[in-house]
């Protein structure tokens, strides 16, 4: 597989995280220390201007747990058109981070809220004890200040996965579910849903070997192979910086440090450019994923 276009660039800022997910793709949580440094996130935003990306998305770990995450998303809109945040909501709750969404709103960062389940027991079996309520009064919270809500500008989307090994429903009919549930139970609206399958490495890949998942997992994603979803991944049009510097082709081969294009690993300081077209990228089983059904992507 090769490189198109590089439209995105992604910055993973860490891996602390006030959640430990069973699901999660990176084994972010509260034991963490990784996290992107103030010289490291200068290079990076001098790496996107150089380059021109028009589209930022920042990730984690929590990036709200990363003390240059403000001066990351002043620098940043300033650069490219569109910078989204993806948040696990219940760190913007308790009021803790409310200089930081008014920051996001008056910058006009997108928000991307994982919200796994509309169940509370589920949501808090595979996240943590009061998530889920959590995250509820975060939604209504950016609602009010108009997120979510037509004609505002400020985007909000939300992000469910499964919470076993399987693959997640139609994303049609869980975005109509979604919808219908949670504006007549909460009152809360959201612009756009991405439901994503879980990816067979780190805290879920451990997960799926200790209950004996893991083949059949594997199986699973491998049957449901669509070669149509192919040239629709997001490795083909992104190119994504960890929070030391260094460049992967996605967040998953981040995770299990397969550098980009399967090389040399390059540093975000001597990146003079966004990687060419026709660079090869590194593959993995963890790829079924985002091949499987109609994609990850």
């Amino acid at each position: 597989m090769t490189r198109d276009e590089t439209a995105i660039l992604q910055i993973n800022v860490g891996l602390l995280c006030n959640q430990k997910c069973r699901h999660c793709h990176l084994d972010a949580g509260p034991h963490r220390s990784e996290n992107m440094d103030r010289a490291t996130a200068e290079q990076v935003i001098a790496y996107a201007e150089r380059s021109g990306f028009d589209i930022v998305d920042i990730t984690g770990g929590a990036p709200e747990l990363n003390p240059n995450l403000e001066y990351l998303v002043e620098r940043l809109s300033e650069i490219a058109s569109h910078v989204m945040l993806r948040s696990n909501l219940s760190v913007l709750g308790n009021g803790q981070k409310d200089r930081l969404i008014e920051k996001l709103a008056s910058r006009r960062v997108a928000v991307v809220g994982s919200f796994p389940s509309i169940d509370e027991l589920q949501a808090d079996a595979q996240r943590g004890e009061g998530v889920f309520a959590s995250s509820i009064a975060v939604l209504q919270k950016l609602n009010r200040i108009g997120y979510g809500q037509e004609g505002t500008g400020l985007e909000l989307n939300l992000v469910v996965n499964p919470t076993g090994a399987f693959l997640p429903p139609s994303q049609e009919q869980s975005a109509k579910r979604y919808r219908d549930v949670l504006k007549r139970r909460w009152g809360i609206t959201f612009n756009q849903l991405f439901s994503f399958a879980n990816v067979p490495i780190g805290r879920f890949r451990r997960w799926l070997m200790d209950s004996g998942n893991f083949e059949a997992y594997m199986e699973k994603l491998a049957r449901a192979f669509n070669p149509c979803a192919v040239e629709g991944v997001m490795c083909r049009t992104l190119v994504s910086v960890a929070w030391d510097g260094y460049f992967y082709d996605c967040d998953f081969n981040l995770a299990r440090r397969i550098p980009m294009g399967g090389k040399k690993k390059v540093h975000v300081s001597e990146m003079p450019e966004k990687p060419a077209p026709g660079i090869p990228i590194a593959t993995a089983d963890h790829c079924y994923t985002c091949t499987a059904g109609v994609g990850f992507t």
